[in-house]
């Protein structure tokens, strides 16, 4: 019964991440990323196009595959953590709620591919392939330069299992992603720790996001003598981010998949705190429990819900979504003026280049709305001829 559960809840989940397909317009970023970017998810989401032709479907198809991926081996691997089927089950819903796992299971960039390819190590990890999760680690140094945490966080776990061959091949992972991609640590000492603490908070909610802090805290002291991969994946990756939060602006979505990946230990913690207690001490459990979840379904619901948002907006500009609105409809808008070409600001053009708009001395002063209320207004008043 548990088993159903899981395919109709990710099914569900498949279903509303297609829908939002159909919402979302291609952002600058990803239109960059498609036309001008040289990396592994460069190629993948052009493998898509090659096979799909160039469209929305097309565009998210692999973030969503890969978010599936990572739902089904989360579920795989929680086993090693949570031996209730139902509680299992929980970890699932409460991982498909999480804000930065829905964000990455839709808009194109790393921490699609991220989250999949530490569900993938972490799993071999697991069932005791190590040669295995030799070869990735080689094989992630070559893909993207973010998977760079993930060798640090096994080379500090080979060094407490006293692990020799998983240290060296980390070592190794290590130099070869230095060499590739290089390390980003710049600038001087500029405040972001405040602003990158309410990122993280943003991405797993407050409560969950202090409770995974206190989690890792906890795991170290009770648990010194055994301490788990994922833990060593989590902190290591939370505590570079914040070192580095002090002089940059550090990019979330390089780190918060570490993290997120340790739901199954904090959720372990969690479920054997509750247990241990008689049923009179288990109300402060079921009260963070429950105000947790309420929080995700709203966040999820305000999510989904990013278009009629503009309503309670002064500035359309201020909602999160704003710069994957627009373009679509305003390409629509122009061909319904057999318009193929017009002349906007550069990142505009970049994605109405995605739709089929090219870019001429033409002006057209069109208008976009969502649930009646204006979004975008070409001014062409401000528009320079080329």
């Amino acid at each position: 019964m548990i088993r159903y559960l899981f395919i109709i809840i990710l099914g569900f989940d498949i279903a509303i991440l297609l829908f939002q397909t159909s919402q979302l317009s291609i952002s600058y970023d990803e239109a960059y990323l498609v036309y001008y970017d040289s990396s592994f998810l460069h190629y993948l989401i052009n493998l898509s196009f090659y096979i799909f032709g160039q469209n929305d479907f097309a565009l998210r198809f692999p973030m969503i595959m890969l978010h599936v991926g990572s739902v089904f081996l989360l579920y795989k691997i929680s086993k090693y953590y949570i031996l209730d089927l139902k509680d299992r089950l929980y970890l699932i819903v409460i991982y498909i709620l999480l804000p930065g796992v829905m964000s990455s299971a839709i808009v194109v960039n790393i921490a699609g591919i991220l989250l999949f390819g530490l569900f993938v190590y972490i799993y071999m990890y697991k069932n005791n392939f190590k040669y295995i999760t030799y070869i990735l680690m080689l094989l992630y140094s070559l893909i993207d330069g973010s998977f760079i945490y993930l060798f640090i966080g096994a080379f500090f776990d080979g060094i407490y299992k006293k692990e020799l061959k998983q240290t060296l091949f980390s070592i190794v992972s290590f130099f070869i992603s230095v060499y590739l991609y290089g390390v980003e640590a710049y600038g001087a000492p500029k405040g972001h720790f405040l602003d990158f603490i309410g990122i993280y908070s943003a991405i797993f909610s407050p409560i969950i996001f202090i409770y995974i802090i206190y989690v890792l805290y906890r795991v170290y002291f009770m648990q010194r003598k055994d301490l788990d991969i994922l833990w060593f994946l989590a902190v290591n990756a939370f505590l570079i981010s914040l070192v580095l939060s002090f002089r940059q602006r550090v990019a979330i979505e390089h780190f918060a998949p570490y993290i997120i990946v340790a739901l199954p230990l904090v959720a372990k913690v969690f479920i054997l705190s509750y247990k241990i207690r008689l049923k009179m001490f288990r109300k402060w459990y079921k009260t963070i429990f429950i105000v947790s979840f309420i929080f995700l379904v709203l966040n999820g619901i305000v999510v989904l819900s990013n278009k009629y948002l503009y309503i309670f907006i002064k500035n359309p500009k201020d909602n999160f979504a704003y710069n994957m609105h627009i373009a679509k409809e305003l390409a629509s808008e122009l061909k319904k003026q057999n318009t193929t070409c017009t002349n906007l600001d550069m990142p505009m053009m970049l994605r109405l280049k995605f739709y089929g708009i090219s870019t001429c001395k033409d002006k057209k002063d069109v208008t976009v709305s969502y649930n009646g209320v204006v979004v975008y207004k070409t001014d062409v008043t401000k528009i320079n001829s080329q």
